[in-house]
């Protein structure tokens, strides 16, 4: 194998010798990728750490490593949903589509069927009564969480957002873009009744002015419970804070059955606590319909209508509510795709009248998270983030992984050698930066051997 490069100063010796180069030995371990292969692509990239790299430049890198080598590489860097869009939602947009709506602006609030079913779906999924002019739709809940950065943030002077983390690496970006500051903390060592005192220590300096989190959070899929929300909401009201809730995952801890609209449980959510938050509804991941890019953003009424100084001079709108739709999201993007609303309205009400299990369908993510982690423990392998307060950590879209005497960014790569491609937990916040994040949606069930055989191929040429 090659020598290392300045480019590539990071990586582990002991990773090499493993890799049978030309002049190898018959009786030299073969990895399943050619080194060289791997070697040239990552060169080529210009990804300075590869810890450190993003989502989308790791696809890049490992459609490239594919195509050179013509080996399938088992998927797990982007979160991307694995099951087929739902005909209820393609049929409504091509309805509308020749119906006309192609010629015509989209209002920048939404279509009212869109906004009715959106409010109807807080009813039925969260127990939230909402009126549907607090609910809007966004390009994807990225856009939605632009928007709330670009106008939260400026509800004071200089105000910076703080993530529970560890999160998804976007939302940090979006800040760098805006140039807005932010700060993060993980809350895996802080969770149930001690999230009080690192909440109280970090919004008592007055910085920040937004505070974000998933649930269930990516990338360790833990799940905050109503104890959990209780503080965040009251601390964050203590020190005037928005309440960013990111429910991209929506329903998808499958130890509860979230399933049935009208129906207890409900998922936790801050919008019981709270009266200062912000909901991100994605449809990406529960719709399977991550390729039309439509979310929903749901503001609540005392926030919406809340009148801001500082509002009204960056963004001429008096009202939190006008200000996010006239000033942000008609800056970003003058409205959200006239047809996609009404695919997304068609699927919201089949699923609000009971027609559409859309939690049904994702559960083949819990079972193949599942037989995953078995695959992965059964080779050497630990799960990082492996509790959720004191159950188990539930299986879903997403888990965490390490092997010993790898950090995040050597392991990354190593396993780039045996057709493996993963997300470093070094990118989303997280201090066990030893690991990395799986995502299981793209997993087909006849993959699950292959995945099976190459951790075993890793696992033996390690203990050689």
């Amino acid at each position: 194998v090659r020598a290392l490069t300045s480019s590539n100063h990071h990586r582990l010796q002991r990773v090499f010798v493993m890799f049978q180069a030309p002049h190898a030995t018959a009786s030299a371990p073969r990895t399943p990728i050619p080194p060289s292969d791997v070697e040239r692509e990552i060169e080529r990239s210009g990804i300075r750490s590869i810890g450190r790299a993003s989502i989308r430049e790791l696809v890049t890198l490992v459609n490239r490593i594919e195509a050179a080598s013509g080996e399938q590489f088992i998927r797990m860097e982007m979160g991307v949903p694995g099951i087929e869009a739902p005909a209820i939602g393609i049929e409504a947009e091509i309805a509308a589509l020749r119906a006309g709506v192609a010629s015509r602006y989209p209002m920048l609030e939404g279509i009212a069927p869109l906004k009715q079913q959106i409010a109807r779906f807080c009813d039925a999924f969260l127990n939230l009564s909402i009126e549907p002019q607090y609910c809007l739709p966004s390009v994807g809940s990225a856009q939605g969480a632009l928007a709330a950065f670009m106008v939260g943030n400026e509800t004071r002077s200089g105000g910076a957002t703080l993530f529970l983390d560890p999160g998804f690496p976007n939302q940090k970006r979006q800040l760098q873009a805006l140039g807005q500051p932010w700060d993060s903390f993980d809350v895996y060592a802080h969770r149930g009744a001690a999230l009080e005192q690192v909440l109280e220590q970090k919004l008592s300096s007055g910085r920040f002015t937004t505070l974000l989190y998933s649930n269930p959070n990516n990338p360790t899929w833990i799940c905050f419970d109503e104890q959990e929300l209780r503080i965040i909401a009251e601390v964050a009201r203590r020190y005037d804070v928005i309440v960013i809730e990111d429910l991209a995952y929506f329903g998808m801890d499958y130890r509860a059955d979230y399933s049935i609209p009208g129906q207890p449980p409900y998922p936790p959510s801050i919008a019981r606590y709270s009266d200062n938050y912000l909901l991100l509804i994605s449809s990406s991941k529960v719709f399977s319909y991550a390729g039309q890019r439509i979310g929903c953003v749901v503001v609540s009424d005392a926030l919406f209508n809340r009148r801001y100084p500082t509002l009204n001079t960056r963004f001429n709108q008096p009202t939190f509510g006008r200000a996010l739709i006239y000033g942000a999201l008609h800056a970003l993007s003058s409205g959200v795709t006239h047809s996609v609303q009404y695919g997304l309205a068609a699927m919201l009400k089949a699923a609000n009248d009971g027609q559409f299990r859309f939690l049904d369908s994702t559960r083949v993510y819990a079972d193949n998270a599942r037989h995953m982690k078995q695959m992965f423990t059964a080779n050497g392998f630990r799960i990082v983030y492996d509790r959720d307060n004191d159950q188990e950590l539930a299986d879903g879209f997403y888990f965490t992984f390490a092997y010993p005497g790898f950090s995040g960014a050597q392991l990354l790569e190593a396993l780039l050698y045996y057709g493996i491609s993963a997300l470093s937990l070094e990118s989303t916040g997280a201090e066990r930066r030893e690991g990395l994040r799986a995502c299981v949606s793209q997993i087909r069930p006849e993959q699950l051997p292959l995945l099976e055989a190459r951790l075993r191929a890793f696992h033996r040429d390690q203990c050689r």
